[in-house]
């Protein structure tokens, strides 16, 4: 693919949108009031709107390298805050998927140079579940696993922070762990008891 084709691609994309409704990109102009954060993985297969079956304003969107949500990196915080607090989501989504290049990456006994204190992150999951994974004998289902064990972790992660705690208790923001199959296109509901992940962790969390 030429970056020719891209820009042709881009004109034939604005023409069909046209067709469908004159006013499209003015009413797009107008600003955006998306229910959803969706903090998803980098990976080219997976895209946060086509999964969704959701368009241009619906979703605001946060990728990185197997979907992290790290107290420390800026730019993720920065996201949420903007999307918790000033674009006031209704739904936090971290989405992850199987046959993710991350999580496989973190799990090999190499040096990976600028990645290793990304992917650190990611050993610090296999860590904390070490018993259950240890027992599992298929490779294959043992990174699917750490794939779910990892979106768990981060939906934690997400709770710990105060803008997510405090539109929680103002206005019922909800937090949802999902998994992309990239083999079946099915979007997984790992099922996040948000309420009990909330208790369990307050004692240490709680931010006013």
């Amino acid at each position: 693919m030429t970056l020719d084709h891209v820009f042709k691609n881009n004109e034939k994309w604005i023409k069909e949108k046209l067709s469908l409704d004159p006013d499209y990109f003015k009413e797009l102009g107008k600003g955006q009031s998306p229910e959803f954060l969706y903090i998803g993985c980098s990976d080219s297969r997976v895209t946060a709107e086509d999964l969704m079956g959701l368009g241009p304003g619906d979703v605001f969107v946060h990728r990185n390298i197997a979907n992290m949500v790290s107290g420390i990196d800026l730019n993720a915080m920065s996201v949420v805050e903007y999307a918790v607090t000033h674009l006031k989501v209704k739904h936090v989504v971290v989405c992850g998927h199987y046959a993710c290049g991350g999580i496989k990456a973190a799990m090999q006994s190499a040096d990976l140079g600028v990645l290793n204190g990304w992917l650190r992150n990611i050993r610090d999951v296999y860590r904390l579940h070490k018993v259950e994974l240890n027992e599992i004998k298929d490779e294959n289902k043992k990174y699917d696993r750490l794939v779910e064990l990892n979106v768990k972790e981060q939906c934690v992660n997400l709770i710990k922070t105060a803008a997510v705690q405090k539109a929680y208790r103002a206005r019922g923001l909800q937090v949802h762990g999902w998994v992309f199959d990239v083999h079946t296109g099915k979007l997984i509901d790992l099922k996040i008891d948000f309420e009990n992940y909330l208790k369990d962790i307050m004692e240490i969390y709680h931010l006013d």
